[in-house]
């Protein structure tokens, strides 16, 4: 069935309008609900049997399992439905509007990464009327950009099964097999308020946390020394200080502050143990100082993701096309997909670079060999060998 891009366009644009920001933020955070409806709608007149999985209680957050085919092993096209939040007066056009401009479209999450879908559904609908030996899944998850509670929900509930599974971020269709953790937390410095004239009257968090700043950079030095993978651009871990809150008053002693962290690790490395030499190392900080120095995740760490190089879907993402498997900086939804038996890499249309930007935007000229490479990777996995044979001769 060859693909309409009009269709793409169209389903692209409403899933663009329809607002599924989550933050940890709760004044930005929304549900995911419309979003998943509209692709289940979709899919489910394509043939698809599709299943509601309810990430939040009231079901305002919600994953989709829609499966073609049955059996075992088979192929799941993941992305994620939400997006980041997003500041209007730094756009050009409304970001909840798809505008078609230079040969790119525009739009919250065209390509981080609510694009992918349509070309998924359009990839998908060569296959409808085909029996397929393997099920082909398409699965769509709430709140990757916060917490990833939707992939969370996935490894709890021990589903979706199928032997491979490709994640549609943002890669210019070049398939990535290893990625960073990330870690996310808050430190806590409470001290003793008191007139600023008298410094014995007070113990300063301010001051506290300015011998916890230089604990982590240290520590920050100490783990670049420690851990290095040439595969990465940056090939060690980075450990960013993101914001500090403290004080409120210059005659004041500051009783309180916090400092908000983001680490990311490299793989081989367990983002527990990291963090637990982290907490030694503050609680030994707290010891000296007298203060209260304490350690709260913002967010459930992400671990680092590898997949090995001489997996049977690296080895097929990098025959069909052309670019050896590559390693990015950016956390994605992949060590959970990995944790439930899948091979899994990461690879989808659009740069990461336009990701989290405002004027984000996705290439047009990504749209046909996307359809193009998504096919003949269901057909690797779904068809039975002479059929998938057949398909590759028609590319």
């Amino acid at each position: 069935m060859p693909y309409s891009e009009q269709v793409i366009l169209q389903q692209l644009g409403a899933l663009v309008s329809t607002p599924s920001v989550s933050s940890t933020d709760p004044g930005w955070d929304q549900g995911n609900r419309a979003v998943i409806d509209l692709l289940a709608t979709w899919l489910g007149e394509l043939g698809f049997a599709t299943e509601i999985q309810h990430v939040a209680p009231d079901g305002s957050k919600a994953n989709l399992i829609a499966t073609l085919g049955s059996g075992p092993g088979g192929l799941v096209l993941a992305g994620h439905t939400d997006t980041v939040p997003f500041d209007e007066g730094r756009w050009r056009s409304d970001p909840l509007q798809l505008v078609e401009r230079d040969n790119r479209l525009y739009g919250l999450g065209s390509t981080d990464m609510k694009g992918f879908f349509p070309l998924a559904i359009a990839a998908a609908g060569a296959f409808v009327d085909r029996p397929l030996q393997q099920p082909l899944i398409i699965l769509a998850t709430a709140d990757e950009e916060s917490s990833m509670n939707g992939a969370r929900a996935l490894v709890a509930a021990g589903r979706p099964r199928a032997r491979a599974a490709i994640i549609g971020e943002p890669t210019s269709l070049v398939p990535v097999r290893m990625h960073k953790g990330i870690v996310m937390e808050a430190v806590r410095v409470t001290g003793q308020a008191g007139h600023s004239s008298d410094p014995t009257l007070g113990n300063s968090a301010l001051e506290g946390m300015y011998a916890v700043m230089g604990e982590l950079l240290e520590f920050r030095r100490e783990l670049q020394q420690r851990y290095h993978n040439a595969f990465f651009k940056i090939p060690y871990p980075t450990l960013n200080l993101g914001c500090l809150h403290g004080g409120d008053s210059p005659n004041r002693i500051c009783a309180r502050a916090e400092l908000h962290f983001d680490l990311r690790m490299v793989p081989g490395v367990d983002n527990a143990s990291v963090v637990g030499e982290i907490e030694q190392r503050l609680a030994a900080s707290g010891r000296r100082s007298g203060l209260d120095i304490a350690l709260h995740p913002l967010v459930e760490s992400v671990a680092p993701f590898e997949q090995s190089t001489d997996s049977a879907l690296v080895r097929v993402a990098e025959r069909l096309t052309g670019h050896s498997a590559e390693a990015v900086a950016f956390a994605t939804e992949a060590p959970f997909l990995q944790a439930l038996g899948m091979e899994t890499i990461v690879m989808g249309p659009g740069s990461i670079d336009r990701a989290h930007q405002p004027d984000e935007y996705l290439e047009m000229e990504q749209i046909k060999p996307c359809v193009s490479l998504l096919r003949q990777c269901i057909a690797h996995y779904c068809l039975p060998q002479d059929r998938h044979r057949a398909v590759q001769n028609s590319h």
